[in-house]
């Protein structure tokens, strides 16, 4: 199924923003103007719009038009709000990514991982460690459970490339929601082994559960970051009473 026209262009004017074409605190081209360089409709602009003010990309002014907002991060910043591949992180943070497979497997839930996971005892699961690196530096561990009647017939090389890519584009599953929890943890011995620490003995770990357009939870991924690469950001706006 072919992506919306807002999507294409959300996706070009965020390229734009993020390569300099806009710069910061500079005013988009009119609407009137994106409408014609785009061959679209209004509405098609507005939900294109719409989507780079949640992404906090922009902030539009009544009367004024659309301001870009964006300043790249000076680490590694991934996003809270939204949902990104670890691939899609690295390149919008302008950094060469590698991932390498530690372990692929096929398991049965038991108590213990449904206790952590949420997946319900005797699921069949894929269960895989992939280490990722950032510009040549072994910097994220993650662990990753895929719920099999989901994602089928997952392999080790989807998993070394993008297994959203793969979910999304060969498998057609819309994912929709993801619950997130952040805390900071002391080292394990396969931290210790895998990941480039240096003289940090603890790190950041984001625990997620994520969900198609059915509501059915299909990953449980334990995210494991060294501290002083890792920067989560949002775009937060104060709802009025």
């Amino acid at each position: 199924m072919p992506k919306a026209k807002y999507a294409e262009i959300y996706k070009d004017l965020k390229a734009k923003i993020e390569s300099g074409t806009y710069g910061f605190q500079e005013l988009l081209p009119s609407e009137n103007h994106l409408i014609q360089t785009y061959d679209c409709s209004r509405n098609t602009i507005r939900r294109a719009v719409s989507a780079l003010v949640t992404d906090g990309y922009v902030q539009t002014m009544q009367g004024k038009g659309v301001r870009n907002i964006f300043q790249p991060a000076l680490k590694t910043s991934f996003t809270i709000g939204g949902i990104e591949s670890f691939k899609e992180s690295a390149l919008r943070n302008n950094q060469v990514p590698g991932t390498e497979v530690l372990h692929f497997a096929e398991i049965h839930t038991d108590k213990k991982i449904a206790s952590h996971t949420g997946f319900p005892v005797g699921a069949e699961l894929y269960y895989i460690q992939r280490l990722h690196y950032l510009d040549g530096k072994a910097l994220i561990l993650n662990h990753n459970y895929f719920l099999k009647d989901v994602v089928t017939d997952l392999t080790r090389e989807i998993a070394e490339n993008s297994i959203y890519e793969y979910l999304e584009n060969t498998l057609h599953i819309s994912i929709v929601t993801s619950k997130r929890i952040m805390t900071v943890e002391k080292m394990t011995e396969i931290d210790e082994k895998y990941l480039d620490l240096g003289d940090y003995n603890c790190l950041a770990v984001v625990s997620s559960q994520t969900y198609n357009s059915d509501g059915i939870m299909f990953e449980y991924t334990q995210s494991r970051h060294r501290p002083d690469y890792f920067r989560f950001q949002d775009n937060a706006t104060r709802r009025s009473m």
